[in-house]
């Protein structure tokens, strides 16, 4: 009988780091202002190459605020397709934490088959670890997120579909069908032990009007934020916003860790090493 070793998925030098395999950022904006966020990226070595959404005309002023950002999204993926290697995709309002490039990646080096790894989860669900913890799930949100050519050519035909399903006009949480979308054609979906950032964006409106969360926060992060989040810097009292609001995301994780909807049973009882799953958990939320 082969003994249980219990291995700790924290950063580690026997995991590649982000910025050794990442060198291309790909960030996502309407209007923001982007330079606090593309001089931190620079500064940890990555290149960065902004893709705005088009001036509303004739042609898109009807289009839903989801749909508009799904074409955004698209236009990413398509440069990934052309620069043909992996590539990180941020959303103008993702807020990294400090050295993200030296935090480790989220899946194997080598993973032939990567569909998508999210540096932000929301709504997050673990499926399953590996020996060398790395951890297979579900997250809904595409704050910020690695995927390869492979996959960007698969999201290209999700848009596709969900403009047929959906509309153009209407509203779609089409982050939601990214998983089952990409693991459906055989690729491996990653999510991270904790978040490389987190969404400092406020909160959205569309989201509320069709039933959703009105925002979303990081559950818990490697380490500090490189800097303050919009939420916070416009607030009255910035510091104290955004103690409230890590809190606020740092307590919703630890419920839904709890009520079982990050690892949820059934996933547990088909598992082969149940506790290796549990340590995983028990280490992102509890262990610091």
């Amino acid at each position: 009988m082969s003994k249980k070793i219990f291995i700790n998925p924290a950063p580690s030098t026997n995991k590649p780091s982000i910025g050794s395999f990442i060198n291309q950022v790909f960030i996502i904006a309407y209007k923001e202002n982007t330079d606090l966020l593309e001089k931190t990226l620079r500064d940890q070595g990555f290149q960065c190459e902004i893709l705005r959404q088009p001036p509303l005309n004739e042609t898109n002023k009807n289009y839903s605020p989801s749909y508009l950002c799904l074409l955004n999204h698209k236009g990413a993926w398509q440069r990934i397709i052309n620069i043909n290697k992996p590539c990180l995709i941020i959303e103008a309002d993702f807020v990294p934490v400090i050295n993200m490039d030296q935090l480790p990646l989220a899946f194997p080096q080598n993973e032939e088959k990567l569909g998508i790894n999210w540096l932000y989860t929301c709504a997050p669900q673990v499926y399953s670890v590996s020996s060398d913890m790395y951890a297979q799930g579900f997250s809904t949100s595409m704050v910020a997120y690695i995927i390869s050519p492979q996959s960007a050519k698969y999201l290209i035909d999700l848009a596709e579909e969900i403009k047929e399903k959906y509309g153009e006009e209407n509203y779609s949480s089409w982050d939601g069908e990214v998983d089952s979308y990409l693991r459906n054609r055989g690729l491996k979906n990653y999510i991270p032990f904790r978040c490389y950032g987190e969404h400092g964006g406020k909160p959205n409106l569309e989201h509320k009007k069709n039933g959703l969360s009105l925002k979303h926060r990081a559950d818990i992060l490697y380490s500090k934020l490189a800097f303050m989040p919009d939420y916070a810097s416009n607030a009255k009292y910035p510091f104290l916003t955004l103690v409230q609001e890590r809190f606020y995301g740092r307590i919703k994780g630890i419920g839904r860790f709890l009520f079982g909807k990050f690892i949820r049973l059934p996933v547990l009882k088909k598992s082969s090493v149940p506790w290796r799953i549990l340590w995983f958990c028990v280490s992102k939320y509890v262990l610091f």
